[in-house]
């Protein structure tokens, strides 16, 4: 007895490779977005510390370094800011270029099982 007034089709090996590539990718993906809004906020952090140094008055400031806090000159701070500010600016669009890739190999795969089992399969994310 068929249920959903779907049609049976068969489920090849090949088919089941491209569902199990389209799941590993729809994860990926997840994680891509998370590491992205990582990046964002530590790219807001870094330019808020950036605003705030610009604030103070002192010439010796509290920067830390792993897990410790040293005092380090101002101008010093304000450079290894910068440094950090366009390392995480390069992440960030490695990661969005990495995202855009993930997404357009998703595309395709849908495009083959969409094309194959039609209603049978949902893809979507509710």
């Amino acid at each position: 007895m068929q249920q959903g007034g779907g049609s049976e089709t068969e489920v090849t090996w090949e088919d089941q490779q491209n569902i199990n590539k389209f799941s590993r990718l729809n994860n990926q993906f997840h994680e891509l977005e998370d590491a992205i809004n990582t990046a964002k906020e530590t790219n807001e952090n870094l330019e808020d510390a950036g605003n705030e140094l610009i604030l103070t008055d002192e010439e010796v400031v509290r920067f830390q370094i792993g897990e410790v806090f040293a005092h380090v000159p101002k101008e010093e701070v304000e450079s290894r800011i910068e440094e950090m500010k366009e390392a995480n600016c390069q992440k960030l669009e490695k990661l969005k270029e990495e995202k855009d890739s993930v997404l357009a190999q998703m595309a395709e795969l849908k495009k083959i099982l969409y094309g194959k089992f039609k209603d049978s399969i949902n893809l979507e994310e509710d």
